[in-house]
């Protein structure tokens, strides 16, 4: 996703630390309480993760005009020239060795952790659209489990599963493996568990396994971004056993984990989920979750209202929820629909500020709805796996299951919240601001069937740079110009590892896009630099130092306003996954390339047209494909 990362480091107490002892099992450790029982524990590599490299400068330097070369005339690209090269020389080297210094001396953490972590928390855009994405889970395969209170309870309890597996060190470590055959075995992880945390990645990496950082995870749970003046704040209370859920508007809390660190029965997580779903209160006349959808200042202002109008008690039960869960009242039209109401929906029945909302429609389309200050995707898509894989295979609850003859009058409790005229006349603001803002957004979807993995990787080709060349020729084709273009990728291979960009802009992809587009008949079949800079501007802005003139050429402002906005990510638990343009002039590309088909979903401002560049980007997949199959290129 578009990458918004920020991080703490994990608490260093008995419960949860990174390398530390897992806490003793709860006393529910009895069967269904649990996802799985690794025999190596959830944080064993993460005291001996390797840090995270700072690049040299002057080979960020080279990159960075490298990734200037598309997008500037001769005369511009000497001009930043000559300002990359001032910059290596004098003040950048300066910025360069305090930076590495700095970095010597946390060697807890990396080195662009603190400085992203700031950026998030500082920025006071509303965190709609500017910053929280989605991801759509696929319809459950067995259709009658798709039934609304059926799929919430699943995956209520699902969650449920993975938060004590998580902090009962029992979830699997995250690992990529490259030989799975060797790594990814009982004989391996016997073997590994025995060595000590400050080795053990050096022996995964004997076998070709690379152990990822997972120190966002325990943000996951109990966990809101509280608006702040000026900078917010992660808020995490992992004491708190209720669940907070949403539904027309309406705030409810109960119980889902008892005294002792039980899961709730699911029987009765289903009566009290019934229970809510066939409450006849109306929607509030002054819907409160709009303020989540405020600029971060004004909402900071009004929250200190509300705290002050005696809301602090109710405030801090939504703020410690070990999750939300949203109950939409309708059914999903289509995709399109699907990416809108996950996004953003109506405004009234999300909390924008939770680590994350599980999204539930009447006909159990579902989806995790994520702020993205505190953690980024592979945290996300792995809660998000454990989910779909557990709720489908190992249901909690059938169809015909009947709920539990609980009393969810009593223990299901409704959260009132006292409005004084000054926060209602908020909260009006904030709607208005809303449905202006949503009226300007729009999404459309894409499915390319003619092929996919299989076939690309047969003709020896990366997916993903043919799904990136298609972007590049479709913005070539609708707008006749190369522009910024960003994709992320992670670097949780590293300790604190947040993401990096990959510039998918070159001068090469410049003339394929060309060759494709403007000559089509005569035509047939690691580390990155922009992390790097922000770290040194950053750095110098810290110190009191005048902005060097590298971060006011015009060339820098360009590069970094990212007209193509990329990202992918590819699960069998995903349908889709989507974000709202970067700029205001850009698309949002979010993107999959499955075994025998792409999916491509586009949003767009007034200005641009997502419908039209996705019919250049199937245009240019298809010009692709008659390339690799020897057939002649149409204009």
């Amino acid at each position: 996703m578009v990458p918004r990362l920020l991080l703490r480091a994990w608490p260093r107490s008995p419960a949860v630390g990174p390398g530390a002892p897992s806490r003793p099992l709860s006393a529910g450790s009895g069967p269904g309480q649990y996802l799985q029982r690794s025999i190596v524990p959830t944080m064993h590599y993460q005291d001996s993760l390797p840090r995270l490299p700072i690049p040299k400068l002057e080979d960020t330097i080279r990159r960075y005009l490298s990734a200037q070369k598309p997008l500037l005339d001769d005369g511009q690209f000497r001009k930043t020239e000559q300002f990359c090269k001032n910059f290596e020389n004098r003040i950048g080297k300066e910025l360069h060795e305090q930076l590495v210094a700095q970095d010597k001396q946390n060697k807890h953490t990396s080195y662009i952790s603190g400085p992203w972590f700031d950026m998030y928390l500082s920025a006071r855009d509303s965190v709609v659209l500017n910053f929280n994405p989605f991801m759509a889970f696929n319809p459950d395969p067995k259709s009658e489990y798709n039934d609304q209170l059926t799929r919430a309870t699943n995956m209520t309890v699902s969650a449920i599963r993975f938060l004590k597996t998580l902090r009962d060190g029992l979830l699997e470590p995250e690992v990529f493996h490259l030989n799975p055959a060797k790594s990814d075995t009982d004989t391996f992880k016997r073997l590994i568990r025995f060595v000590p945390s400050s080795l053990s990645w050096y022996g995964a990496y004997l076998v070709n396994a690379y152990p990822l950082d997972m120190s966002q995870y325990f943000r996951l749970f109990n966990s809101t971004r509280l608006p702040k003046p000026s900078r917010d704040e992660l808020f995490t209370d992992d004491k708190a056993r209720h669940l907070l859920v949403l539904r027309k508007g309406n705030f409810y809390i109960f119980d889902v984990l008892d005294q002792d660190g039980n899961i709730v029965s699911p029987s009765e997580i289903q009566a009290h989920l019934k229970y809510i779903l066939s409450d006849s209160s109306p929607a509030p006349e002054f819907p409160l979750a709009y303020l989540t959808s405020e600029n971060r200042d004004i909402w900071a202002e009004l929250r200190q209202k509300l705290m002050s109008s005696g809301n602090e008690e109710s405030l801090r039960k939504v703020d410690s929820a070990v999750f939300c869960l949203c109950l939409d009242d309708f059914p999903i039209k289509d995709l399109v629909h699907l990416s809108h109401n996950m996004l953003h929906g109506d405004g009234t029945n999300r909390w924008f500020d939770k680590s994350f909302n599980l999204i539930i429609a009447k006909d159990g389309s579902a989806a995790v709805h994520f702020e993205h200050s505190w953690g980024d995707g592979v945290a996300v898509l792995r809660f998000f796996n454990e989910v779909f894989k557990d709720s489908t295979q190992i249901p909690a609850i059938t169809p015909q299951s009947q709920p539990a003859t609980a009393d969810s009058t009593v223990t299901v409790q409704k959260l009132n919240f006292k409005l004084t005229d000054a926060l209602k006349t908020g909260i009006t603001a904030a709607k208005e601001k809303f449905d202006a803002t949503m009226k300007t957004l729009t999404i459309d979807c894409l499915q390319f069937q003619r092929g996919g993995k299989e076939f690309l990787k047969k003709q020896k080709l990366s997916p993903d740079a043919v799904a990136q060349l298609a972007f590049q020729m479709a913005f070539l084709r609708q707008y006749g110009q190369t522009v910024a273009t960003y994709e992320s990728c992670s670097t949780a291979a590293f300790k604190h590892g947040r993401t990096e960009t990959i510039r998918p802009a070159s001068i090469y992809t410049k003339r394929c896009s060309e060759a494709f587009v403007r000559e089509p008949s005569r035509h047939s079949a690691g580390q990155g630099f922009d992390r790097h800079l922000f770290a040194l501007r950053h750095l110098a802005a810290a110190k009191g130092i005048i902005l060097p003139e590298l971060y006011l050429d015009p060339a820098y402002g360009q590069i970094n306003h990212n007209v193509l906005s990329t990202s992918t990510l590819s699960s069998p638990a995903v349908n889709l996954g989507g974000f709202a343009p970067v700029v205001s002039d850009g698309f949002g590309v979010g993107y999959a390339v499955h075994g025998n088909w792409i999916g491509c979903n586009v949003s767009s401002y007034p200005g641009r047209n997502a419908r039209e560049f996705l019919q250049c980007v199937e245009k240019a997949l298809e010009d692709m494909f008659d390339a690799l199959e020897g057939k002649s290129i149409k204009s």
